[in-house]
């Protein structure tokens, strides 16, 4: 059973730990590449994807004065860029970042939206909590030290995916991570087996 009553996709919660499902503004990371120059990347949107059971216990372990053990800490919290859905749909929303992005038709685009395109997740606007329509690229995502996360975070919090949403959100996640690219088979002419020909990504 959930605790709260399911009557909006996003809620706006006053406790102070970090949650699945936040979602943090105008954000900051850092990132390199491997001549290890290092790259500061501005993210207007980002959500936390790190199981919140996770984000649960390593607050809580961390509460304690003198813990037994430290096996509940995170090092770092797994988050998602969401980039606004006008700009993703015309291919522009890395153009910052000089990456020409693929354009989406209406027939396309309203797949995304059903949330029938695997790679993609839609997010519906909330003007009341200043949310606007966000997709969510699930080949997109980084890891933010749980220190410097918790450090931005009362500056850059905007609301909170409730918990059905939340869930929904994980799970499409989850599988798009694990899905498996199959070899396409072609059968031998002897017809007693197949052969692999070129794997799929």
């Amino acid at each position: 059973m959930f605790p709260n009553k399911i009557d909006s996709a996003y809620i706006e919660r006053t406790i102070k730990r970090i949650c699945q499902g936040d979602i943090l503004r105008d954000v900051s990371i850092i990132d390199w590449n491997y001549e290890k120059e290092i790259i500061e990347l501005d993210l207007p949107y980002i959500i936390v994807m790190t199981q919140d059971c996770d984000l649960e216990r390593d607050f809580y372990n961390r509460s304690q004065i003198n813990p037994k053990t430290h096996d509940k800490f995170l090092q770092n919290i797994l988050v998602s860029p969401a980039y606004d859905a006008m700009k993703f749909r015309d291919g522009h929303h890395l153009k910052k970042f000089e990456l020409t992005m693929e354009n989406w038709n209406s027939d396309n685009y309203k797949r995304i939206k059903d949330q029938n395109n695997a790679r993609f997740h839609f997010l519906e606007s909330c003007l009341e909590l200043q949310v606007p329509e966000l997709v969510i690229d699930f080949k997109h995502y980084y890891t933010i030290p749980r220190e410097t996360l918790y450090k931005m975070y009362a500056d850059h919090y905007l609301a909170t995916i409730n918990q059905l949403f939340r869930e929904c959100l994980s799970q499409r996640f989850a599988s798009y991570l694990s899905r498996i690219g199959l070899p396409v088979l072609e059968k031998r002419t002897d017809s007693k087996s197949t052969l692999p020909t070129a794997s799929t990504s």
